[in-house]
């Protein structure tokens, strides 16, 4: 599958003299290539502002299963791997953990390709001294685990929403409006699927525990989220570093171990927000105030 896709020097050059968010780790997930519900544009946009000594894929990166039935592959999403790709190439350690969504790669687990390396799972230690269990997270899901072909149904009806994600976010820019993610916003509504998601959380946590682990870093449910679950008398962090689809989110280390989720729309809006005063010689001490 890799071998396929037409990767080429990117259509739109990384900047070279762009001032990037130094982190000592980063992890991204979720992010689809290969199906026009990826935000490539602002994924793009957080690969040239950051940077950081270790990159964690954790999983879902290619859309496998989207790929099958139909190749979709334009030159942004080209971009994003060519950027992982020199990433590497300029020292960041990457490592790969595929997902259910491109679990062809999962043959490859142990081996390293152009300076990526393909993993099942991983342990990161941060800098504060805590030691955290990455994975993708599918192995949890009741649904992908008891009725896999009830998986590929809801896959399905998931594309169609992010279909009518994007056709809403069109229409939002056209009319100068941020992005809003409409799936994100249904999720809340729906209290089925709230439930899920805690539940989902609860039992990633505690197979951390069991580990002997202080915290898990995961994926698969495209829910950027933080909380600290009680186990065996202490405490579990549980990480989920969100996705590229619907929030665009990212986790991130700094390098006093300290764990952020950054929300990048969030990010862009403060930016521009910051760039419009700016422009409009706003005095200082009023910047400082807003």
């Amino acid at each position: 599958m890799l071998s396929s896709l037409p990767i080429s020097e990117p259509s739109v050059p990384e900047p070279s003299h762009q001032i990037r968010a130094r982190y000592r780790t980063i992890w991204i997930s979720d992010v689809h290539l290969g199906t026009k519900g990826c935000n490539a544009e602002m994924l793009i946009d957080f690969l040239d502002r950051t940077d950081s000594e270790t990159m964690y894929l954790v999983g879902d990166i290619i859309d496998g299963w989207r790929l099958k039935k139909k190749f979709y592959w334009p030159s942004s999403h080209n971009d994003i791997v060519w950027r992982i790709m020199k990433r590497a190439k300029r020292g960041t350690r990457i490592v790969y953990i595929p997902g259910n969504h491109d679990e062809m790669f999962r043959q490859f687990t142990g081996l390293n390709f152009g300076g990526v390396e393909i993993r099942r799972a991983a342990f990161h230690d941060t800098a504060d001294g805590r030691r955290l269990m990455v994975l993708h997270g599918d192995e949890f899901d009741a649904v992908m685990l008891s009725h896999r072909w009830l998986a590929f149904v809801g896959d399905w009806a998931y594309h169609a929403v992010m279909k009518l994600n994007y056709v809403v976010n069109v229409t939002r820019k056209l009319a100068g409006k941020p992005y809003w993610s409409l799936s994100k916003a249904a999720k809340h509504k729906v209290k089925n699927a709230a439930n899920f998601i805690s539940r989902y959380e609860e039992i990633v946590a505690k197979a951390a525990g069991d580990r002997g682990v202080d915290g898990v870093v995961c994926g698969h449910i495209h829910t950027a989220e933080m909380r600290s679950f009680d186990h065996a008398g202490r405490a579990v962090e549980y990480w989920n570093d969100g996705d590229w689809v619907e929030g665009c989110n990212a986790l991130v280390e700094h390098n006093d171990g300290r764990m952020e989720i950054l929300n990048w729309p969030d990010v862009i809006r403060e930016r521009e927000r910051c760039e419009e005063l700016d422009r409009a010689g706003a005095p200082e001490t009023t910047r400082e105030a807003a």
